[in-house]
């Protein structure tokens, strides 16, 4: 019977040493909650709830992985880096600290133009002599003023570093068949001479300190209505320059370990037929580490099925949106609700055929970033890039009046700076969703709500949640034998980090 009776005491005292080792283990857990909301929180750090009443039941999978993150982040422009120049050392600063800094969006893939873009302040190319097949004529100072420093001063900034991406709008007029900024093809005459461009601006950035991480090889190559920068390619035609040119002189001259990212417009039915030539074998596909795409084909849909058709495909490579943005719009000066209002049109409105007018109704500008990330997260997207990171009162500066939006607007007259809510619908996934993170799974059951997840490479869990409804939802967050309790705002974008 005594033996019966330390039996079960020491039973007891297992099950308590279970049950407190348990608690510990909880107790070591943190929560930590940030919204963004039409009310007026802007990355706010709010509290979890003790208790939520009917809550919407969403189970976190950490053992259901997808694709690894490459990271999240904005464009680094003529146009941007010329309003920084402006600015008093103190706002050029503010700006650089939020985009870069361990405080801000922690910024960590970000793109730029080789040559001019719509967003310089004029046409330009490093090459302009005619006829130079050995580019000896070949310099990147005209960078050197604006965008060069702005580039530099972000790395000063950036703790963890960031990876750029660099994409042409054109080759040199003399290199294509239309001697022309826009529009027009290259001549097959200077393939390797184009070739030898991309080596030669990857090398004379590396003198000055800045590592190029990967190349797209046209941007947009189905052209823009020839009204800016511009030059055209087939899917067939990029293919063979990259299988037969670009990829053998990268190969050749050291430069293997730069990304070769195709296509680089807009998803959808586009996407697969480029996706299906780029990747119907080996030889066509070796050179390529990826998709590039944009989002401008619509102001609601992000295309699944063609994202999912492309990583299929090449599971292995790279799916990178490089370019998103409000185009179109002269931007709200001070005006968050605007931002927040579905009163905005694209491009789409007036010049898109009859047939995809259905494609461009009116949005909310808050609400197309926060959805279009998280539905490129869930099919397979591992990168997102905005587009400009500063831009003026009017949507500029621009050589060709293409007025578009961008996180952050500022008056170089006044020297003042707007953060507006795209700011912090971007911060809110590159901040938190660091690279070498991998999306894991969940079950959410409210259609109305949309939701992703990944874990980093410190073990904590990122969850960004997005409410566009008009009622505050309340939430039960269900990972590793846990649950979380929370309400989020009607209108708002929350991440969720957990650490244990």
């Amino acid at each position: 019977m005594k033996a019966v009776n330390n039996l079960r005491f020491f039973t007891i005292i297992l099950i308590m040493a279970i049950s407190l080792n348990s608690c510990k283990e909880n107790d070591n857990v943190t929560v930590e909650v940030y919204e963004t909301s039409a009310q007026g929180n802007s990355l706010k750090k709010i509290e979890a709830i003790s208790k939520a009443e009917n809550p919407i039941e969403i189970r976190i999978n950490p053992d259901e992985k997808f694709q690894t993150i490459t990271g999240f982040g904005g464009s680094f422009t003529e146009a941007s880096a010329s309003l920084l120049k402006k600015l008093s050392p103190e706002n050029r600063d503010k700006i650089l600290q939020a985009y870069f800094g361990e405080d801000g969006a922690r910024y960590s893939l970000t793109r730029t133009h080789i040559n001019s873009c719509d967003f310089s302040l004029s046409n330009y190319a490093y090459a302009m002599k005619p006829g130079d097949k050995n580019l000896d004529s070949f310099s990147i100072e005209p960078d050197r003023n604006d965008l060069i420093p702005m580039i530099k001063a972000a790395m000063k900034i950036s703790k963890e570093g960031f990876k750029i991406i660099s994409s042409p709008w054109t080759a040199p007029p003399w290199m294509k068949d239309n001697n022309d900024w826009r529009g027009g093809k290259l001549l097959p005459k200077y393939r390797d001479t184009w070739a030898l461009y991309f080596s030669k601006y990857i090398s004379e950035y590396k003198k000055e300190g800045i590592d190029i991480w990967g190349v797209t090889v046209e941007n947009e190559p189905l052209g823009n209505g020839n009204n800016w920068e511009s030059m055209y390619f087939t899917p067939e035609e990029m293919t063979e320059f990259v299988k037969d040119y670009l990829g053998p002189h990268f190969e050749k001259n050291g430069l293997s370990t730069v990304k070769i990212l195709g296509y680089d417009q807009n998803r959808g039915e586009e996407l697969e037929k480029w996706a299906n030539v780029m990747y119907s074998d080996e030889a066509s596909s070796k050179y390529f580490a990826g998709m590039a795409v944009h989002w401008y084909a619509s102001t609601y849909d992000y295309f699944p099925a063609s994202l999912q058709h492309t990583h299929k495909l090449a599971p292995t490579k790279y799916l990178i949106n490089t370019e998103s943005c409000v185009d179109a719009e002269i931007p709200k000066w001070k005006d968050d609700k605007w931002y927040w209002s579905k009163e905005v049109t694209d491009w789409g409105w007036d010049w898109a055929p009859e047939k995809d007018k259905y494609l461009h109704p009116k949005y909310v500008p808050v609400y197309r970033y926060a959805g279009d990330i998280i539905g490129c997260l869930n099919n397979w997207v591992d990168g997102w890039i905005d587009w400009n990171m500063v831009l003026d009162k009017q949507g500029g500066p621009n050589w060709f009046k293409n007025w578009c939006t961008a996180p952050v607007i500022v008056d170089p007259e006044k020297d003042e700076v707007y953060f507006t809510p795209l700011y912090y619908v971007m911060a809110h996934f590159s901040k938190f969703i660091r690279p070498g993170a991998v999306r894991i799974g969940f079950e959410n059951p409210d259609s109305e709500l949309m939701i992703t997840a990944a874990q980093n490479p410190d073990g904590s869990v990122a969850v960004v949640i997005f409410n566009p409804t008009d009622k505050v939802q309340t939430l039960k967050l269900s990972i590793n034998n846990r649950d979380i309790n929370l309400s989020i705002s009607a209108k708002a974008l929350q991440t969720i980090v957990i650490r244990s």
